[in-house]
Order: structure tokens, then C-alpha cells, then sequence
């Protein structure tokens, strides 16, 4: 199989040109927008047969799924959580679409208490966040149908688990926030008009007040609209239920910070924060005093408290002052765990409420842990630990005795003494010291022959932390390396850390990556003949500008749910709200350069690049769809290399969360089995 006997579908060009700044830039794809056109339709479809037939010709790709489906075959756990008298907990059998909300009472046996796999005969339909009123009587949950980040909330009684009626329809992006049983806040858009539903622009989120047993139409615009337009809005209330506390933002990096009062009736909503520059939220209170977690004068992050009567920054005192390392706040128990991040791993300290550090949490061995959340009351809390060797696993944390127990081990068929995890560091294109964890079988031999994937992210202040990965073990057996670094862009090291990866810095996050695939060169763990580069989303940016810019580098890449046309990514859905990370054409001449120079889309021109299989949904709301038809019908257009470029359209599937796990192994297998097909490795049983 190659490029040159591949009946790639007949692509049509367009002759739309755009002019800026007096350049003229040709769109020829821009019809492939039009998710809804029968033209576009058919075109997915003949591209899907394409992709289809080539995979099924590999000869080892019923063995890969067959073996991803036995890995996955395990009862498979969350941390429990508290609500009213009961226990709650998810739960999957091995190979149930969707995990299962159980609950206990005391040391009776679990039952069912909500089960998404009811709610779609193929499994597609999943459950998108819960939320119970403080006695745990009600609970209001919502439901994604084919991945969509457009959700449905229904409210039911949890004595019987009936339905009281209320259900609410085009919510995004919200949480749902009880005040009291009477009614609870959400957040949501402007529905795009009927043929955009998909694309449409989605700008000015709004929050509402929704009274139970009440229709939707009445629900009270509590913030947002024409008065105070913003693009993410939402809300919570403090545990004592005393405070609202609205957060508002333009992008995805700071934020507005608004509070009211709810015990006192003529109590207004009162602005704490009025710019974007910084962000914080009220983790919790003890009366009216507020703790706040913020980066503001502290890059790295730092908890403040401060007297709701006058709460402004001028007057916040420092708690938990800022460390070399970043830090995240979680609650519970009567307790601060400050949760540090030490060169992209956790380090876990517990301080009382007057900010005395009274314990480090030792942890099983270097990873990633999180949880440690609880209510007030509450004696114990929970966590998860994992790493890429260490297969995840619950432990449960006694606050009083400060000791922690094994809770539920992982039964995933796995040896974590046979392979190896380390972390080394290397110098990126301008010497900035770069981390990145690899991992392998302790037997490998380092010839440059091993088969190696390279993931990383690089953006939105995002931490890419260690957690094992079912799938990877595929790659793990057949002697292959998994590789991840810490690129600027993200979060690992903070604020300054994410600002060194944004806009006019943005070359910094591909040279970072680049720079990592050299460092695996060098040190003989793989050769670019053996070399995968994969992405989603900013990550599948990073992937599609990586292959633009240095076509040589790998022999496969994965650019998934990509941002790929940085032209126009601000006229989709919510991307507009991607401007802190991107900048816009918009912006001025400099903006319009840089992005033109590097946007994935734009920047193919006619060379060989690599095997690349480009992967998206139909129902990706969040980054649409586009992004990837345009750029694969262009690379197909371009490419003269032998290799293959496919581009593979889940249905009923969105940007990711909610996949069945039918979907998932799905995926996993044909990733899996195009990368060492293309890489001619011989599948080993």
C-alpha cells in the first residue's frame, strides 16, 4: 500500500481568496466548513472508505484490537464521594460503554444509581458531570448525546431515583451549582441558528438561576448578556452555601471574580476582581472570612484570604505564600492539601486552616497524585496515584491519623518491574532546559530502531503529568518507547511558563517539541525512521505545524481534533476564546504574519511528509471538524512522498470526553496499527 494507489476521493477547490493586510491568502477548501452540505457529507464518507480499506489490509490489526480488548477487560474504579447518607462511586464492568454511578449505604451492597448505558442503544450517550443538593436529596445530571459539549439536565430524587420533571435542554459548558432544594445556577449560550448548531459561534455565555418545577423559558439571567458580556461564565457556591461566587472571562486565561452574599437578603453582587489579568477562585470560607486561590503577583500560585466585607486584592494577606514550584489547592476535612507540582510530578502537603504545614504526604513512588477532596465534616478523603509504570490506584487518606491505606488496586494486566520511567532534561532551540519522562521494557536495547511515540501538548497553561495508559501498553510489548515532554506553553512551571508558549512566543512550543525528538536521536532511543509524533487538540496544532516545519522528522504523525487552520479558528464555536494562547488575524500586521507563517493549513506546500493519519468526529462542537477536512484534503493535494495521509471521522463522537469504550479500543487500534505497519515492524504475539 502507498500514496500513489490510494483512490484518494476527487477533493474540489474553491477559488475563495481572503486579503490581509494586503496579502492575498487562497482558501481553495473552504467549503469542507459546511458541515451540513450534502457535498461535505459525501465527501467524509468517501474519505472514511479510504481509511477503512487501507486498515483493514494490515495484517496484525484484528491482533491489536483483540489483545487492547482483553487489556481493557477489568473492573475499573473511581474515588468514592460523599452525598447526603450515601457513598457514591463509578464503575465499569471491563468493557461497558460507559462507567456506572453506583452507591452504598454504610456496608449494605452497592446499587445501580444512574446507568448511561441506558440512555443509547450504542453507548454514545454519556453521562456529563452530576451535581447533588447539599443534603444529597436532589441531584441534577447531565447527559451528552455523540460527545457534543451541547447537554441535557435532568433533575431526580434520590430517595426513589425518579425524575421530578424539570429537564433543561442546550447547556454548555456549565456546571450546576444547588442553592439549597429550591433551584440551582447554570451557565449556557445562545443556541447557534438551525445548519450551525455544529460551527456556529457561541460568544456570550450567560448564568441563570433555574427554580425547580419551573419552566426553562422563566429561568432569571442572574450575570452575562447584553448588560455584561462575556465568553465563560460560571458559578458555585461556598460548602456553607453563604456565598455565590461568580467567575467571568473572555479567554481561557483569566478571570472576574464576583461575590454575593446569600445571607443577607438585600445582599447585592459585588465585584472582587474587575480584569482578566490573573486568575483566581474562593476555595472555600470559615464565615466571612474567604480563601482565594490565585496567581495574582504570584506566577506560580498562592492562597490568600481576605474578609468578605471589603475583599478586594489590595487587601488579600498571603496563607500559603508562592514556591518555586506550582501550586493547586484542594479541601477537606477541616484542611488545605497544597498540591505542588515538582518538575511536572505531585508533592502533597497538608496545612490547617491558619496555613501551619503540618504534613507531607508520601507518596508510593514518583507521579501524579490527585483527589484529596471532602467535604468539612468529613473524616477521611481519598486519591489517585499513577504514573506511566504505575497503573492507577486508590488510596484512602485517614486526616486525623494522617495515614493512608490501599483502597482499590487497578486490575489491569500489567507488570510495572519490567518497565522502566525516568525523567531526564534537555535543552530546547534557545537553551531552555526542557523536562520529559520516558518510558520502556527494562530489556530494550537502544539502537535507534525502537519504535517510539512522542506525545506532548504545549498550551492553555495545560499540565501533561504522569498516568498510565492502557493502550500504550501495546507499544510498552513490542518494545517501543513512549515519550512525553513538559513544552513551554503548559502549566508544569507555572504562568511565566504558559506566557513563554503563547502568541508571538508560540515557535518556542513547536522548537521545544522538535527539540525532544533530537534528544531521543542523539541518545540512540529511537532514529526518525521510527519516530511517531501525536497531539490532540493545541496538541494536534503542535503536531500539524511540527510536519509543516520539519517534514523529515518523524515517519508517522497524529495530529487529532486539531486547531489547524489559525486563519479562522476564532470564527468557530467558542474558539474566539483562544485568543490569549493564539492571537488573531485581527490583531494587527505582526499577529497576522506569524500565524500565517506557521498555521499548519496554510504552510503545506509540495514535499514528502510523513505517514499521517489526521483524526477528528462529526460531532465536535468544540474544535470543529473543519480544522482537520480542510488540512487533510490539502496534505492528500501536496503530499510526494510514498506515505499515506488518511484522515479518520469518528461518528457519534465528539472532541473526546464520553467515547464509548467500543470507540476508544477502536481508535486505539487502528493508531496503533498504522504506526508500525508504516514503521514495518514485525508484529510480535
Amino acid at each position: 500500500m502507498n500514496t500513489k494507489t490510494l483512490p484518494y476521493p476527487q477533493t474540489a477547490k474553491g477559488n475563495i481568496t481572503d486579503d490581509y493586510f494586503g496579502t492575498q491568502v487562497p482558501d481553495p477548501y473552504r467549503w469542507l466548513e459546511d458541515d451540513q452540505s450534502e457535498e461535505t457529507k459525501a465527501w467524509v464518507q468517501a474519505e472514511n472508505e479510504v481509511t477503512q480499506d487501507y486498515l483493514a489490509q494490515i495484517p496484525f490489526r484484528e491482533a491489536i484490537y483483540k489483545k487492547l480488548e482483553k487489556l481493557w477487560n477489568y473492573e475499573k474504579y473511581s474515588a468514592p464521594f460523599t452525598e447526603g447518607k450515601y457513598t457514591y462511586f463509578y464503575k465499569n464492568n471491563g468493557l461497558q460503554s460507559q462507567s456506572v454511578l453506583y452507591r452504598q449505604l454504610q456496608q449494605n451492597e452497592p446499587e445501580v444509581f444512574l446507568d448511561p448505558n441506558t440512555f443509547s442503544a450504542d453507548g454514545t450517550t454519556s453521562l456529563g458531570g452530576i451535581s447533588f443538593s447539599k443534603d444529597g436529596s436532589l441531584a441534577a445530571y447531565q447527559i451528552s448525546e455523540g460527545g457534543s459539549d451541547w447537554r441535557k439536565v435532568i433533575v431526580l430524587k434520590t430517595s426513589d431515583k425518579n425524575s421530578i420533571g424539570d429537564t433543561l435542554i442546550n447547556v454548555k459548558f456549565s456546571g450546576l451549582a444547588w442553592k439549597g432544594n429550591e433551584g440551582f445556577y447554570y451557565s449556557s449560550y445562545e443556541k447557534p441558528k438551525e445548519g450551525s448548531q455544529l460551527a456556529g459561534l457561541t460568544q456570550h455565555h450567560q448564568l441563570f438561576y433555574h427554580k425547580l418545577n419551573t419552566p426553562q423559558a422563566k429561568d432569571e439571567l442572574v450575570f452575562g448578556g447584553a448588560e455584561t458580556p462575556r465568553r465563560y461564565v460560571g458559578a458555585y457556591l461556598t460548602e456553607d452555601e453563604r456565598f455565590l461566587v461568580i467567575s467571568a472571562a473572555n479567554s481561557t486565561t483569566g478571570n472576574e471574580l464576583y461575590l454575593q452574599d446569600l445571607s443577607k437578603p438585600e445582599g447585592s453582587l459585588i465585584n472582587v476582581v474587575n480584569n482578566f489579568e490573573n486568575d483566581q477562585e474562593i476555595v472555600d470560607n470559615e464565615g466571612s472570612k474567604l480563601y482565594i486561590f490565585t496567581n495574582f503577583k504570584a506566577p506560580n500560585y498562592k492562597l490568600v484570604t481576605v474578609d468578605a466585607s471589603d475583599p478586594k486584592p489590595k487587601n488579600w494577606q498571603d496563607l500559603i505564600a508562592e514556591t518555586a514550584n506550582v501550586l493547586s489547592i484542594a479541601t477537606g476535612g477541616g484542611k488545605l492539601f497544597a498540591e505542588y507540582l515538582k518538575d511536572a510530578t505531585s508533592l502533597i502537603l497538608q496545612y490547617d486552616y491558619q496555613g501551619k504545614m503540618e504534613h507531607q504526604i508520601e507518596l508510593p513512588a514518583v507521579g501524579t497524585a490527585g483527589g484529596f477532596s471532602a467535604k468539612k465534616e468529613d473524616k477521611e478523603t481519598y486519591y489517585t496515584f499513577t504514573s506511566y509504570v504505575y497503573p492507577s490506584t486508590i488510596f484512602k487518606y485517614d486526616i486525623a491519623s494522617r495515614k493512608s491505606e490501599l483502597y482499590k488496586k487497578s486490575g489491569v494486566a500489567f507488570e510495572p518491574e519490567l518497565y522502566e520511567s525516568k525523567q531526564v532534561f534537555y535543552l530546547s532551540k534557545d537553551g531552555t532546559r526542557i523536562p520529559m519522562i520516558i518510558t520502556y521494557k527494562k530489556d530494550t536495547v537502544f539502537n535507534g530502531k525502537n519504535p517510539t511515540l512522542l506525545y506532548a501538548y504545549g498550551g492553555f497553561g495545560v499540565n501533561l503529568t504522569p498516568a498510565f495508559s492502557t493502550s500504550n501498553i501495546i507499544l510498552l510489548e513490542q518494545g517501543g518507547i513512549h515519550a512525553v515532554p513538559n513544552l513551554r506553553g503548559g502549566g508544569e512551571y507555572g504562568e511565566n511558563w504558559h506566557l513563554a508558549g503563547t502568541k508571538l512566543n508560540k515557535q518556542n512550543v513547536f522548537d521545544d517539541f522538535m527539540a525532544a525528538a533530537e534528544y531521543l536521536f542523539q541518545n540512540k532511543y529511537t532514529s526518525s525512521e521510527f519516530l511517531a509524533i501525536a497531539g490532540g487538540s493545541n496538541g494536534g496544532l503542535l503536531v500539524g505545524a511540527t510536519i509543516t516545519q520539519r517534514p523529515d522528522l518523524c515517519k508517522v504523525a497524529f495530529p487529532a481534533v486539531g486547531v489547524l487552520d489559525m486563519l479562522r479558528y476564532h470564527k468557530f464555536t467558542a474558539g474566539a476564546g483562544w485568543s490569549y494562547d493564539y492571537g488573531t488575524v485581527e490583531d494587527s500586521k505582526e499577529m497576522f504574519d506569524y500565524l500565517y507563517r506557521y498555521s499548519p493549513y496554510h504552510a503545506l506546500k509540495p514535499v514528502a511528509y510523513p505517514a499521517t493519519m489526521v483524526t477528528t468526529a462529526d460531532h465536535d462542537d468544540r474544535v470543529v471538524p473543519a480544522h482537520s477536512f480542510k488540512f487533510a484534503a490539502r496534505l492528500q493535494e501536496v503530499q510526494q512522498g510514498e506515505a499515506s495521509v488518511l484522515i479518520r471521522i469518528e461518528t457519534k463522537a465528539g472532541h473526546g470526553a464520553g467515547r464509548s469504550t467500543a470507540q476508544i479500543i477502536s481508535q486505539e487500534t487502528d493508531k496503533w496499527a498504522f504506526m508500525l505497519w508504516n514503521m514495518k515492524i514485525k508484529w510480535k504475539e
